[in-house]
């Protein structure tokens, strides 16, 4: 539990948080929710929210961006499965969907409710899956409304271009072609984002345990 921009997490007493996964920040984990172990949960400049009953498994990764005035938060809604290594940017899961093994979703990108993004499958930026539609594995979403690519499509560069992900997540303006100044900008914002980490809070979180007497292990004598 990290105290980020003078945010405490905050956790339903009956939610369960594994000791090693971290919450940093403005984060909201509600009742019967289940943070496994190894999950980073970071809410940058903005927020993220967990909803009832869901589960977020083994080394996903959820993290909101904050960038001058515009946030790109994290909502995840009620009974949402998110599997081990997925990764969640700035973007919203409505309630009742599952996200597979591997899975990733971009900044301003909507999941409605009851869509499946399956293993291996990418989900761009600022895309609108439709409810309860299924995203085959190792696939790429792209758009609103979304056309579903796969990786070897040679239009996926145009289609890309289309949604503007480098402004989308980072504010950068450059030209898709100019490479090297786009990433020198998106390096540049994201030391920037990051430095507020320098003053976080590793917060002390251990419950104190009642003491009780040791039980004797030794059988007695008849």
């Amino acid at each position: 539990m990290i105290k980020h921009r003078g945010f405490a997490p905050v956790v339903e007493r009956s939610a369960f948080v594994a000791p090693t996964s971290v919450l940093v920040g403005h984060v909201r984990v509600n009742g019967r929710a289940r943070i496994m172990y190894g999950a980073v949960l970071d809410s940058e400049g903005s927020s993220i929210e967990v909803g009832e009953c869901t589960i977020i498994c083994e080394t996903a990764v959820l993290r909101a961006t904050g960038t001058g005035d515009v946030e790109h938060p994290v909502t995840v809604g009620d009974h949402v499965f998110i599997s081990p290594h997925a990764t969640l940017l700035g973007c919203a899961v409505e309630h009742c969907s599952y996200i597979a093994t591997g899975a990733t979703i971009l900044h301003g990108a909507v999941v409605h409710s009851g869509a499946v993004i399956a293993v291996g499958a990418l989900v761009h930026a600022r895309t609108v899956v439709p409810k309860e539609f299924f995203v085959p594995p190792n696939t790429i979403a792209i758009g609103d409304p979304m056309k579903i690519y796969s990786p070897g499509d040679s239009s996926v560069p145009d289609a890309i271009r289309s949604i503007a992900f480098a402004r989308t997540a980072f504010g950068v303006k450059a030209d898709w072609e100019d490479r090297i100044s786009r990433y020198t900008q998106t390096t540049e914002v994201r030391s920037k984002e990051f430095e507020s980490h320098f003053v976080d809070v590793v917060l002390d979180t251990r419950r104190q345990k009642p003491k009780s007497k040791p039980h004797s292990t030794r059988r007695q004598s008849s």
